[in-house]
């Protein structure tokens, strides 16, 4: 049995924000991996004008995640799950040797109402919320903390996790990380030139961008 964290995004782009708080979350979670679930159109966000193609977020994502425990995953786009709850009932089912939670940020706690079958999704897998500067409050006062709260486990229990039954959720102490995919796009509008410019050197020369196999291709 593997112990699993997933972090599923748009990553756009990925930023060593998301890699620090997956390496802290494994730590703090006695995960052997973190599988990034790079999301091909996240139902929330659709119309937004500043989202990159989905191979650019995805190449951002190798980038960011090489020589780690990480690993990336155009899971989604490959099984044709839009939705949060559905990626993770088809990984349940495929991979039922593994262990998962699922990874929260807790700037995504206030609007994780709005998900299609929220509870479904917790009664499907533990969740593990991650701090992120300036949300602490809005997170605990969150609209689903109504019916969560009463499966609310301590995080200095949180490397037992795969002893809870789900609907279990743990607010994960990590060191806060500043890093924004928000900022970055505002910063270079055109993040996503650099991203395939150093993918396309990559596969001049040989060497891909991420030597790790994909995971609908294991039989983990």
């Amino acid at each position: 049995m593997a112990r699993i964290g997933l972090l599923g995004g748009s990553f756009n782009p990925a930023h060593s924000g998301h890699r620090q708080i997956s390496l802290q979350a494994m730590e703090a979670l006695g995960l052997d991996e973190v599988w990034w679930l790079v999301s091909p159109g996240n139902p929330l966000k659709e119309g937004a004008k500043d989202m990159a193609p989905f191979e650019a977020r995805l190449a951002s994502a190798r980038q960011m995640t090489r020589r780690s425990p990480i690993r990336v995953s155009d899971f989604e786009q490959r099984a044709g799950t839009r939705y949060t709850v559905d990626t993770v009932r088809l990984l349940v089912r495929r991979y039922p040797q593994h262990r998962f939670i699922w990874l929260l940020g807790s700037d995504t706690l206030p609007n994780f109402h709005l998900w299609r079958d929220w509870r479904g999704l917790a009664r499907k897998v533990p969740i593990a919320v991650i701090r992120r500067p300036g949300y602490d409050s809005a997170a605990h006062a969150a609209r689903v903390m109504g019916w969560l709260r009463r499966f609310v486990h301590s995080s200095s229990q949180a490397n037992k996790w795969t002893e809870w039954s789900a609907p279990a959720i743990v607010f994960l102490r990590l060191r806060p990380d500043t890093s924004s995919a928000t900022a970055i796009r505002t910063h270079n509008p055109n993040w996503q030139r650099r991203t395939n410019a150093h993918l396309a050197r990559s596969h001049r020369f040989g060497s891909p961008m991420s030597p790790r196999r994909n995971l609908d291709r294991t039989s983990r």
